[in-house]
């Protein structure tokens, strides 16, 4: 594809800007990209940190920033601190998720879309076993407290269903 700019190079950077509701698609080389002003990801314009900083909606003067950063909490095993988890981006250890896990749920929430939990997405072509498979578990639960209230004709409704569900997913592994 040639550059949409100079219309000489061929383009090697292509860009999706989404303003507004506005989708735009910018086709470009690396030269015209440069004199647009445009970030380059691999080039010191590039910053991981502003990225984050957006995630999080940092900023050092908001009043909100000053009163998370004030207690100055650091995760015992590797030392980070939460105001340098800021800056940087990332944790330094899986212990910094607990030990900062009070600040965390609104940036997981913007992070996920109003969500506290990841769930990511199911290929179409396994998604239906993977599904039964998160109902069975949850079929599961409900049998153990059946069980432990001695409800068990409510127990074996659930154990019955859960092998009607097994059968399903091994038909659709099956490809039937």
């Amino acid at each position: 594809m040639i550059c949409q700019e100079c219309q000489v190079q061929q383009a090697t950077l292509h860009f999706t800007k989404i303003v507004n509701g506005k989708k735009t698609e910018m086709h470009v080389c690396e030269q015209c990209a440069r004199e647009k002003g445009e970030s380059i990801p691999g080039t010191d314009s590039f910053s991981i940190h502003h990225l984050f900083s957006g995630l999080f909606n940092i900023d050092t003067k908001n009043e909100q920033y000053q009163n998370v950063t004030k207690d100055k909490p650091t995760c015992p095993t590797c030392g980070t601190s939460y105001d340098k988890f800021l800056h940087v981006g990332r944790f330094g250890c899986a212990t910094c998720y607990d030990t900062f896990a009070d600040k965390l749920g609104s940036v997981f929430r913007r992070v996920h879309g109003g969500n506290n939990k990841h769930s990511g997405k199911i290929p179409k072509r396994i998604g239906q076993s993977i599904q039964i498979e998160k109902r069975i578990e949850e079929i599961r639960d409900e049998l153990n407290k059946h069980v432990q209230n001695e409800e068990f004709e409510k127990a074996a409704e659930l154990r019955d269903e859960i092998r009607e569900l097994k059968s399903q997913a091994d038909d659709s592994r099956k490809g039937g």
